[in-house]
Parts: structure tokens; sequence; C-alpha cells
């Protein structure tokens, strides 16, 4: 699975840790977080973030 970084502060989201403690189960793709997920380190939206190379 694809991990997806913030292009505000590098925060990585990766789908097998998911973001339990936002509400995002382990094995959450990206494109099954939700529209309203921010970054929990810097607080952007979804659309700051990017595929990472």
């Amino acid at each position: 699975m694809d991990k997806y970084v913030c292009t505000l502060c590098g925060y990585v989201y990766d789908p097998e840790a998911g973001d339990p403690d936002n509400g995002v189960a382990p094995g959450t793709k990206w494109e099954d977080v939700p529209e309203d997920w921010e970054c929990p380190v810097c607080g952007a939206s979804k659309d700051d973030f990017e595929k990472e190379e």
C-alpha cells in the first residue's frame, strides 16, 4: 500500500499503521481515509498530502 506525506510538516501516513488515535484503523487505504481527517501533527487537510515516491 502506498504511503502519503504531508507537504506541510513531513508526517507520513502509513496505511499499515493507520491513525487509530484519530479514528483511522490500521490497514485503512488512503482512499478510504475520511475526507475530513487531518494530519495528526500539524492539522493539514487530506488535500495537503502527496503520494510518497
